[in-house]
């Protein structure tokens, strides 16, 4: 998550880009330091709690720094369901309401890297993603 919102802060601040980071770790940390600290009601705790047909984008996309647009997937409730299956929805769900802009530049998808289940693998091979790259680091100060 330093890695990727390092990244997104570096490519808003000094190229101009017009960035969006989809946070896709149950623990809903993706995007925090991109907004200042500030957590962020997750997709699936909205879906919950008021229900699909009151979710709106506007109700889970906040900006941050460099006006960065993010969102947090969150997951299920502890021990139960797969968080995989989360991040499905909760992607599904931002296409649906035209969260995904054309004026964006990049999208970057923020996925927790002690993987468990093969969920967090669907967005791929449903083509949701151009690249894929993968940052390995044992350092929370990683770039």
């Amino acid at each position: 998550s330093t890695t990727q919102q390092n990244t997104a802060a570096a490519m808003a601040h000094f190229h101009g880009q017009q960035v969006f980071i989809h946070g896709c770790d149950p623990k809903a940390d993706s995007t925090r330091m991109i907004l200042g600290g500030m957590n962020q009601k997750t997709i699936m705790d909205t879906l919950r709690d008021e229900g699909a047909e009151m979710v709106t984008a506007d109700k889970v996309i906040s900006t941050g720094f460099g006006n960065i647009r993010c969102c947090e997937s969150g997951g299920p409730e502890p021990g139960v369901g797969c968080a995989g299956r989360g991040v499905i929805t909760a992607i599904d769900l931002m296409e649906t309401h035209g969260a995904y802009t054309e004026d964006l530049n990049y999208v970057f998808y923020d996925v927790l890297g002690d993987v468990v289940c093969g969920g967090f693998a669907m967005p791929i091979r449903d083509g949701k993603a151009q690249e894929v790259y993968i940052i390995c680091s044992g350092e929370m100060m990683a770039v």
